[in-house]
């Protein structure tokens, strides 16, 4: 059985709530390690010299796309309110 003077004197390793305190910044730092083993193993992927245009060619609406246009403002307008006069 243990008395008060026992728990007094004992290592700061025994008492759980230590583990707990320090458990977090461990996980932090095992976590990073980890994050730049992956960094410096795996190479970083090289853009195209041109990947702006390719970007803005992307961007630009396909030709079916203009083919649809009166059904879409026809859309539009049958869901727009009529006004009144």
């Amino acid at each position: 059985m243990k008395t008060e003077a026992d728990e007094s004197n004992a290592p700061w390793w025994t008492y759980g709530h230590v583990w707990l305190v320090i458990a977090g910044p461990a996980a932090v730092v095992v976590a990073a390690l980890a994050t730049a083993w992956i960094a410096m193993r795996s190479a970083d992927p090289v853009l195209a010299e041109d990947y702006y245009r390719r970007g803005l060619q992307l961007s630009r609406p396909a030709p079916a796309d203009k083919a649809l246009m009166p059904a879409l403002q026809g859309r539009n307008h049958a869901a727009t309110p009529a006004k009144e006069r």
